[in-house]
């Protein structure tokens, strides 16, 4: 389709050559009819006042300014999701864990708390695994369960293994060394009589089915010849 060809607006007062018009001024000023406008409005052109425009406000210059860039936190809007746990592992399974210091242990599954972590132990008594927080992505769940409906867990969640913060203070190299011997000190009492009283609880029910502590106690681990796709745990 072809463009379609804009006509130039045909004027009054056309020009003749490079700066002069064919009409003057006055004649342009009958011609438009102004005389007629000004006449009517008592010899003056007609005034249309423009609307006051709010005067912007003058910002107060800053007396201080940062060294380096102040870095704002981005806003998350993301709303957590509860951690789904895995059909295969209920209370009272018996796991074992893939990674970390205890690796190749296995442990009792006790509860699921709100952070999503497992909460396992052992017990220690059998195999030194006291109660901790295990990620499920590292823990293969087996068939072999345990009874747990007998064990008291109110106590545990998320706050009772936070790590406690003490401001440190500066200390001489006396000082610093004695420290490094403190803080090689044991769990406090209440964490083990915890630890205790669910151990207590878990070896009766352990006890009561042949080879089961045995089998708590020996670390896992694969050997040549063994193919893990076709493993039943």
């Amino acid at each position: 389709m072809a463009p379609k060809q804009t006509v130039p607006r045909a004027t009054r007062n056309p020009e003749l050559t490079r700066g002069i018009r064919k009409h003057s001024r006055s004649v342009t000023y009958h011609k438009r009819g102004l005389w007629a406008i000004k006449q009517k409005n008592g010899g003056k052109f007609p005034h249309h006042e423009k609307a006051a425009e709010a005067a912007p406000v003058a910002e107060k210059p800053q007396k201080f300014y940062p060294a380096d860039d102040v870095k704002k936190p981005l806003s998350n809007k993301r709303k957590p999701k509860p951690t789904k746990l895995r059909a295969s592992i209920t209370p009272g399974t018996v796991l074992i864990i893939l990674a970390g210091r205890f690796k190749g242990k296995r442990v009792v599954f006790l509860k699921q708390l709100t952070s999503g972590l497992l909460l396992v132990t052992g017990p220690f008594k059998i195999n030194g695994v006291p109660l901790r927080r295990v990620n499920q992505s590292y823990v293969i769940g087996t068939s072999t369960k345990v009874d747990v409906s007998g064990v008291n867990l109110d106590k545990f969640d998320d706050k009772y293994f936070a790590k406690q913060v003490e401001k440190k203070q500066k200390k001489g190299e006396n000082e610093f060394f004695e420290a490094e011997k403190q803080d090689k000190t044991a769990l406090p009492t209440e964490k083990k009589d915890d630890q205790k009283a669910i151990d207590a609880s878990l070896l009766k029910a352990i006890e009561s089915v042949p080879e089961l502590k045995a089998y708590l106690g020996a670390r896992f681990s694969l050997k040549a010849g063994m193919k893990p796709h076709e493993l039943v745990f």
